[in-house]
């Protein structure tokens, strides 16, 4: 296995929302969403990376997860026939309010990493 890849017995995680499964790369972590710096200091890569090499990192990890929930919107959206199905706009409010959310982590994110060092 590379350096990139989270092996249960020779790291263990710093954090509770660490990556768990032995077998998720750094890479893989970021092409699913995963853009939590708490969660990806739990591969090794993760530390070797400069604050700006990070941050893109982030960055790409969250443009996919928007998508993600894109995606999703436009699945329950797209459904036939809606009118039958009305619990259904629950459940298109609750991916809006995870993407504002999503966009409100973003600023943070924004804030945090474009500190001076």
């Amino acid at each position: 296995m590379d350096d990139s890849t989270i092996e249960k017995d020779r790291q263990k995680p710093t954090s509770s929302d660490a990556p768990q499964d032995s077998m998720l790369t750094f890479q893989e972590a970021i092409k699913r969403g995963e853009y939590d710096p708490k969660f990806l200091e739990g591969f090794a890569i993760w530390h070797t990376l400069s604050r700006d090499v990070q941050f893109e990192y982030i960055l790409e990890a969250l443009k996919n997860r928007e998508k993600q929930y894109i995606r999703q919107f436009a699945e329950i959206n797209n459904v036939l026939d809606f009118s039958k199905k009305p619990q259904l706009q629950q459940v298109l409010v609750n991916i809006q309010q995870k993407i504002q959310k999503l966009r409100e982590e973003k600023e943070r994110l924004y804030i945090e990493y474009t500190k001076p060092e």
